[in-house]
C-alpha cells in the first residue's frame, strides 16, 4: 500500500499526520461494492498543541464539526486554533473515500448521493459524543456544523433535514449551485441522470485545462512580478513562501475525475436548495467578493474564486433559512486559505457571530472573549 495512504485506529484516537496536538480515528461504516468503507475523524486537542493560542480556554462550551470540500480533506490547523481560542472543541472529518479515508481500492469522492453522508456525520457525532462523556461532559454540548464547498453543500443539506440538531452552521464558500447556473443545470439534468444510470462511474468531459485554484494555493512565484504590498509583512506566510503544504493524494494539484452518478447528486442537491431550504438555526455563509473565469493565470486570482460563480452562491445563500449572515471577502475559494488580513478578517467575523449566536439557557454567551489581536498560526 502507498505511503500516502493513512489508516488511523478504530477502537482508540491514534496521532494524526498533522502533528501534535491533532489525533485521528477511524469510523467503520457499511461497505459497498467496492468494498470496506471508513470516515475519519480528526480532534484538535489544545492542551497538547504546541501552537495553542493564548488565551484559549481549558474547556469547550461548543463543538465544530467541519466537512472539507471535492478534492480535499481536512488540513487547516489554523482554523481548528482559532476555533480552540472561541471556545470551541475541534474537529475535522474525512468523508469516505476521501484523505484519511480514501483506501486504494476506491473510486475517489465517489458517491451517487449526498444523503448517504448521513451515516458518515452519524458515526462522527456518536464519537464525539462519546469522548465529551469520557471527559466527564454528561450534557451534550451545543453543534455547529462548518462545511467548505461541496461540504457546504452536505452540510447544508444535512442541516435542512435535521432540524433541531444543530446550534449553528458555517459555510465557508458553499457549492450551492453550478457555475453556469440554473438554466444550464435545467438542461444539463435529463443528460446527466441518463448517462449516471448507465454508467454511474464514467468521467465526464467537465473542467480540463489549467487548474487556477491549485496554483492559487502555492507561495508567491517569481514570474508573478514584486510581492505586493499587503503581503510585504508576512514573508513566512504559506500565500507568500512554499504554499499551503498537503498530501496531494489527497487534494490533487491538477484536479479529480468527475463521475456522472456523482455529478448528478450534485445537481440534484443544487436543484433542492433552488427551492429554498428551511435551515433552523443561525447561519453564517463567507464567499468572495468576486469569481474569476480567465484562461490565463493572473496573480489577482489568489483573491478571487477560481471554482464558483460568487454571485449565484450570494443569491443562493440567502434561500437557505431566516437567520442568515452574508459576509463577502477578497478571498480566493477557500477562505481559511487566503491572504493574511483577509484570514484575519473571517476569524474576527466568526468570534462575532459565534458570540452574538451560540447562547445557553440562560441566553448567556458561549463564545469566549474576542481576542484584541488575531493572530495567525498556518
Amino acid at each position: 500500500m502507498p505511503a500516502d495512504y493513512f489508516f488511523a485506529p478504530t477502537d482508540h484516537w491514534g496521532d494524526d499526520v498533522l502533528g501534535a496536538g491533532f489525533y485521528a480515528r477511524a469510523l467503520p461504516l457499511e461497505p459497498d461494492e467496492e468494498g470496506e468503507v471508513v470516515a475519519t475523524l480528526v480532534r484538535h486537542d489544545p492542551e497538547t498543541d504546541p501552537e495553542k493560542l493564548p488565551g484559549t480556554p481549558g474547556e469547550p462550551r461548543f463543538n465544530v464539526l467541519y466537512l472539507h470540500g471535492w478534492n480535499d480533506y481536512f488540513f487547516q490547523k489554523e482554523l481548528a486554533r482559532h476555533t480552540a481560542r472561541a471556545g470551541g472543541g475541534f474537529y475535522g472529518l474525512d468523508l469516505r473515500k476521501y484523505g484519511r479515508s480514501l483506501r486504494e481500492y476506491q473510486t475517489f469522492g465517489y458517491v451517487d448521493t449526498l444523503e448517504v453522508y448521513d451515516e458518515d456525520l452519524h458515526a462522527a457525532l456518536k464519537a464525539i459524543r462519546a469522548y465529551d462523556r469520557g471527559q466527564g461532559r454528561e450534557a451534550p454540548l451545543p453543534l455547529v456544523l462548518m462545511g467548505h464547498s461541496t461540504g457546504g453543500l452536505t452540510a447544508a443539506m444535512w442541516a435542512d433535514r435535521h432540524p433541531g440538531a444543530l446550534a449553528g452552521l458555517v459555510l465557508n464558500s458553499p457549492w450551492l449551485e453550478l457555475q453556469t447556473a440554473a438554466s444550464i443545470r435545467g438542461i444539463s439534468t435529463p443528460i446527466v441522470q441518463q448517462v449516471a444510470a448507465r454508467n454511474p462511474k464514467r468521467v465526464l468531459p467537465l473542467g480540463g485545462g489549467t487548474n487556477f485554484y491549485g496554483m492559487s494555493l502555492t507561495g508567491w512565484l517569481e514570474s508573478d512580478g514584486p510581492v505586493p504590498p499587503e503581503l510585504a509583512d508576512w514573508p513566512d506566510d504559506p500565500s507568500v513562501k512554499g504554499g499551503w503544504q498537503t498530501n496531494e493524494l489527497w487534494k490533487n494539484p491538477h484536479g479529480n475525475a468527475t463521475r456522472a452518478g456523482w455529478f448528478h447528486a450534485i445537481i440534484s442537491a443544487h436543484a433542492v436548495v433552488a427551492e429554498g431550504l428551511n435551515v433552523d438555526c443561525p447561519v453564517f455563509v463567507g464567499a468572495s467578493v468576486q469569481s474569476s473565469s480567465g484562461d490565463v493565470w493572473q496573480p489577482i486570482m489568489r483573491r478571487q474564486d477560481t471554482v464558483l460563480d460568487v454571485h449565484v452562491i450570494a443569491l443562493r445563500a440567502i434561500g437557505l433559512g431566516r437567520n442568515v449572515q452574508l459576509v463577502r471577502y477578497e478571498s480566493k475559494h477557500d477562505i481559511t486559505l487566503s491572504d493574511p488580513e483577509v484570514r484575519m478578517e473571517f476569524y474576527r467575523d466568526l468570534y462575532r457571530w459565534y458570540d452574538a449566536n451560540l447562547r445557553d439557557e440562560q441566553g448567556r454567551t458561549l463564545a469566549a472573549d474576542e481576542p484584541a489581536e488575531i493572530k495567525l498560526c498556518p
